[in-house]
């Protein structure tokens, strides 16, 4: 005890006596360095550490796919490409994968899963029926996991959009009642908040900036996010500014009907839990209660009837 507690005070005085040179030797320049920072700004980042600073898959994984794809162009259908970029959309763009790249990664990780559940299989010791099996199975899998993980970006942004659209609705009715124009609500919106929906909006504002149409605008931001109180809104506003209805009081409706959509969500939820609850309730508790209730007295009579 005593050899371990002189270890940790030579381990201690040595890290205090470093860091202590270290300041003494190099902290004017580390505070000049910060002063000149704050007053002239940040130095240019090289190229070079820019591309470092990018992640692993815009760096590495991205190109392969690009040339995979471009091998792969002249065998892959092109009749699917449109319901995939329409879902690529709906999910936000992931990893900002194109139609053909995403079929790419669909044959690579195809192939993939179906050679190595056949060297599994065959380390296993299984006969080539098994393996061949497998290998379906495999590639099955391989070929589904893409899909798998769209469907659930898709829900995870429908979700938060539907979560955030009262509250948005809310902000933008106050702004406009306020005096602002619909265009700089929508901006002090983005300004305000964050999430998926307040960047669809910030894109509006940005291709309103372009030169498109505010309908146009407002008509696509609905159909990449394909929600449906969210298209109801749109399609609110376009109305009004057709027919020169108040937007302030469309969008007074439109917020209240939003929230008592979500509320009725909420409840709806809230009535299918105890359903959700009763399998594993059944499967899981229902048997452990069972076994420590009726466990001794199911012994109790295997003793009287000499079983």
């Amino acid at each position: 005890m005593a050899l371990i507690l002189v270890l940790i005070g030579v381990f201690g005085s040595a890290f205090t006596i470093t860091m202590l040179l270290y300041r003494w030797v190099f902290g004017e320049s580390i505070r000049m360095s910060k002063r000149v920072t704050e007053v002239v700004g940040s130095a240019t980042i090289p190229i070079r550490q820019q591309e470092l600073s990018f992640p692993l898959f815009q760096r590495f994984i991205k190109p392969i796919l690009t040339g995979t794809t471009g091998a792969l162009a002249r065998y892959m259908p092109a009749a699917g490409t449109e319901t995939l970029e329409k879902r690529l959309l709906e999910a936000g763009r992931p990893w900002n994968l194109s139609p053909r790249e995403l079929l790419a990664v669909k044959y690579v990780l195809s192939g993939m899963g179906a050679l190595i559940l056949i060297e599994l299989w065959k380390l296993l010791g299984q006969s080539a029926i098994q393996s061949a099996v497998m290998a379906f199975a495999g590639c099955i899998a391989g070929w589904m996991l893409p899909d798998v993980v769209i469907n659930y970006k898709i829900r995870q942004r429908k979700g938060q959009v539907e979560k955030n659209l009262p509250d948005v609705l809310d902000l933008i009715t106050v702004c406009v009642e306020a005096g602002l124009g619909f265009d700089a609500a929508l901006a002090k919106v983005v300004e305000k908040s964050g999430g998926v929906l307040a960047d669809e909006l910030y894109q509006v504002l940005q291709e309103i900036r372009m030169g498109k149409p505010r309908r146009e605008a407002l008509h696509e931001m609905a159909e990449r996010v394909a929600v449906d109180d969210l298209s109801n809104f749109v399609g609110s506003i376009i109305m009004a500014e057709q027919l020169g209805v108040s937007i302030g009081n469309v969008l007074r409706l439109q917020s209240k009907e939003s929230r008592q959509k979500r509320r009725q969500h909420v409840e709806e939820t809230a009535m299918k839990a105890p359903v959700k609850m009763l399998i594993p309730m059944v499967m899981f508790i229902f048997p452990a209660v069972f076994i420590v209730l009726l466990g001794p007295a199911a012994i109790q009579i295997m003793r009287v009837f000499g079983f």
